[in-house]
């Protein structure tokens, strides 16, 4: 049997959410960042809050995304995603970031220098802008959504548990105890 947490359609619903949020404000955003809490709780702990977000009670076991605001400076994702541990009351995060991509056939020819691979990314011809969101649980439950800008309509958006298993990794972290 394996140790991997079934599939979680409400996640997935959160993550689409999350995407469409961010493809409402457009292209070149900054990263945000989401506690994921579940909506209940969130009622009860902080009714101002919740009233201003427009909550009401909904199904049991709803999350509503919590976005951080302006995140602190940070060189690199990594760097930002290793200094941020959540309570135990936050269920999950969420992160939506833009990036350089390249196919995987052609990712292993990037140089492992940061700065060196970033000149790289930024000048290969297959390279594609697309917008990630990331959504991690602390059951282990995943999801992530990628749109690509040369694609930017909403039936393009791409869907998986693992379309970017390095940054679920890295938001997983952030939930460990």
């Amino acid at each position: 049997m394996s140790d991997t947490p079934a599939a979680n359609p409400r996640l997935d619903r959160l993550t689409l959410d999350l995407e469409q949020h961010a493809a409402a404000g457009g292209w070149d955003q900054p990263p945000h960042l989401f506690a994921l809490v579940e909506t209940a709780d969130l009622l009860r702990r902080e009714p101002q809050l919740a009233a201003d977000l427009g909550l009401v009670e909904g199904d049991p076991g709803g999350l509503t995304p919590v976005d951080q605001g302006d995140l602190p400076e940070h060189a690199t994702l990594d760097e930002l995603l290793a200094g941020i541990v959540w309570p135990p009351e936050v269920l999950g995060t969420a992160l939506s970031v833009e990036r350089l991509m390249v196919p995987p056939a052609v990712e292993k020819d990037m140089p492992q220098d940061e700065d060196e691979a970033l000149r790289w990314l930024a000048g290969h011809p297959e390279r594609q802008e697309v917008r990630l969101v990331v959504a991690v649980l602390r059951d282990g439950s995943r999801s992530s959504a990628l749109r690509m800008r040369a694609h930017d309509h909403e039936q393009s958006v791409l869907t998986g548990r693992d379309l970017v298993p390095g940054l679920a990794d890295a938001l997983a972290d952030t939930l460990a105890d």
